[in-house]
């Protein structure tokens, strides 16, 4: 993958973007190489770039006042991170850290909001990738609240999984724990279980899955519903009937009021 055209088509809200608007978004995408650590941005912040993965993993983080964060979503080739920038407000929500390394298509957030204002098509697939999304984060929060911790790395390692190629994932336990926003300890009697069953198999830094099925079985409802909420997206971008034609601007007002107040 050695351009903005093929990593247009690894990204799933562009490549389901009319070839006409995608010619007028071009000309404002950088193709980037991401590195594992690397902060996109902060909480607070006024969006200078948005980030269309094509083969990296983000994950956006909310940071506490004592320095810990921990992960509210996990952003793929499905989506887009950076979503503020065209709802309204512009000031982003939570950090985002490049978890995967790979390439992305980056766009200045001032470009995403005049295109997406002018376009029906793109504010359509736009929306679609938001509603999803607010369902992972929603079902994030809810998980860490509700589930077992063996759980929650279940849904955790999953989730990943399904943004990177291969049943490999390469991040330390300790890594793992800051995002659940748990103790290392916790983490390591978690995947100790996991490996001791035969589902993965762990050392340090990597992380192989070995039994997929039995990890989905293992995994609370949240990880189901959260798959569910983008099989879905993958579904509606193809019939681009996520927001009713015509009323795309209309439908983004009650979001946007919510980013504002934020």
């Amino acid at each position: 993958m050695a351009n903005a055209s093929s990593a247009r088509a690894a990204n799933q809200v562009l490549a389901a973007l009319p070839f006409l608007e995608w010619r007028r978004l071009e000309p404002h995408l950088e193709l980037v190489e991401l590195s594992p650590g690397a902060r996109l941005y902060e909480s607070g912040v006024v969006l200078q770039h948005v980030y269309f993965p094509a083969t990296a993993v983000v994950s956006l983080v909310s940071s506490m006042q004592d320095g810990t964060c921990a992960e509210v979503a996990v952003v793929g080739s499905e989506g887009i991170v950076g979503v503020c920038a065209f709802m309204g407000g512009g000031h982003a929500l939570s950090g985002a850290v490049v978890q995967g390394p790979g390439l992305a298509l980056r766009m200045p957030a001032r470009s995403i909001a005049w295109h997406a204002d002018r376009s029906e098509a793109l504010m359509q697939q736009l929306l679609c990738y938001t509603q999803a999304l607010f369902t992972h984060m929603a079902q994030t929060s809810a998980c860490n609240r509700h589930h077992a911790l063996d759980q929650q790395l279940c849904r955790w390692l999953l989730l990943n999984l399904d943004r990177r190629k291969g049943n490999e994932i390469f991040v330390t336990q300790e890594r793992i724990a800051d995002l659940l926003g748990v103790r290392r300890e916790g983490v390591t009697g978690a995947a100790l279980k996991l490996q001791k069953a035969g589902l993965i198999q762990y050392r340090r830094g990597h992380i192989a899955i070995l039994d997929r099925a039995a990890l989905e079985g293992r995994s609370c409802e949240c990880y189901a519903v959260v798959r569910r909420a983008y099989d879905r997206l993958l579904r509606d971008s193809g019939s681009r009937q996520c927001a009713p034609r015509g009323r795309a601007r209309a439908s983004i007002s009650p979001i946007a009021s919510m980013f504002a107040t934020a």
